[in-house]
C-alpha cells in the first residue's frame, strides 16, 4: 500500500514550514510520520519516511536557489572566495553523511525519541545564539577555521531534532557575523549538502520498486514544499533581523517534552 497523497501533502506543508525555521524539519517530519503510521488502519506503507524526506528537501532546495538567486550569481563574480569557504564548510557534513549512509543509519535517524531529545538541545542552542553580542562581520571575511566550525555544526544537524539553520546561524553569530550575514551563509551552505543528499537518495529511490503513482505523489509533495518553504524562508529572515531568534526556543522545548512524554509513557498490555 502506498503512502496516501494527503499524508504526503501534510508532510510537505510541515517540512516547508520547518525547513528554514530553526525548529528542525527532520524532527517534525519523523514525528508526524510516526503519528500517521500509528493512526493508519493499514501500516503497510511502502514509502520510507527517509525517501519522502529527501524529495521534500529537493523542493525546499529550489526555494533557497530562488530566494538567493542574486547572491548565488555573485559567487561567480566579486564573491568568488566564498566558494572556497562553502567547500570547506561542506566537508564535515559530507564525510559524516556518507559514512552514516554506508552504516545503514536510516532507522536510527527515524527515531522519534531521539528527535524529541534533540529538540530540547536545539532550544538551548537558540537561546545561546540569541544572547550573542551583535557584531558587524560579513561572511565574506570568515577564516577557513571559522568556516569549518560552522560546517561541523551543520554536520551535527544530521540528527533529527538538531536544527541545521539554528545550529549554523547561532555558530555564525558566535563568530561575530551579523544576523543577515549569518543567515545568508547558513542557507548558501545548505545548498551543496541538500543537493548532494538528494542526488544520492533519489538514485536509491529510482532503483526501488515503487509504483509510478508514488512518483506523482512525491512530485506533488515536492511542489508544495517548494511554495511553503519559499514563504517560510522570507518570513524567517525578516524575523531574524528583528532579533526574534529566541522566539522559536519555547516551541522546541514544548515539542521536545511532549514527544519524550509520548515515547516514554508506559504502554498498555
Amino acid at each position: 500500500m502506498e503512502m496516501p497523497l494527503w499524508q504526503i501533502i501534510i508532510l510537505a506543508v510541515v517540512h516547508g514550514l520547518t525547513e528554514f525555521l530553526p525548529i528542525s524539519s527532520s524532527a517534525h517530519v519523523v514525528i508526524l510520520a510516526t503519528l500517521l503510521s500509528q493512526l493508519a488502519v493499514d501500516n503497510s506503507v511502502s514509502l520510507d519516511v527517509t525517501q519522502v524526506n529527501i524529495v521534500l528537501h529537493a523542493g525546499t532546495l529550489l526555494s533557497i536557489l530562488l530566494f538567493y538567486a542574486r547572491r548565488i550569481r555573485r559567487l561567480f563574480g566579486e564573491e568568488r572566495r566564498t566558494i572556497g569557504l562553502l567547500i570547506v564548510g561542506t566537508i564535515p557534513a559530507a564525510v559524516i553523511g556518507v559514512t552514516l549512509k554506508k552504516l545503514k543509519y536510516d532507522e536510527f535517524l527515524s527515531d522519534p525519541l531521539l528527535a524529541g531529545a534533540m529538540l530540547i538541545v536545539t532550544g538551548c542552542v537558540l537561546l545561546w545564539g540569541a544572547s550573542r553580542k551583535l557584531s558587524e562581520e560579513s561572511y565574506e571575511k570568515l577564516s577557513y577555521g571559522s568556516t569549518l566550525l560552522i560546517g561541523i555544526s551543520q554536520a551535527l544537524a544530521i540528527l533529527p531534532g538538531i536544527s541545521r539553520s539554528g545550529a549554523t546561524i547561532c555558530t555564525g553569530l558566535s563568530l561575530g557575523l551579523t544576523r543577515r550575514s549569518a543567515a545568508t551563509f547558513s542557507f548558501l551552505l545548505a545548498i551543496p549538502v541538500i543537493a548532494g543528499a538528494t542526488v544520492l537518495e533519489l538514485a536509491d529511490l529510482a532503483a526501488g520498486s515503487q509504483a509510478s503513482s508514488s512518483w506523482l505523489n512525491l512530485a506533488i509533495g515536492g511542489c508544495v514544499a517548494f511554495v511553503i518553504g519559499l514563504l517560510a524562508l522570507r518570513w524567517f529572515v525578516i524575523w531574524l533581523e528583528r532579533g526574534r531568534l529566541w522566539w522559536f526556543a519555547p516551541w522546541c522545548f514544548m515539542a521536545g517534552i511532549c514527544v519524550l512524554t509520548w515515547q516514554l509513557w508506559p504502554q498498555g498490555p
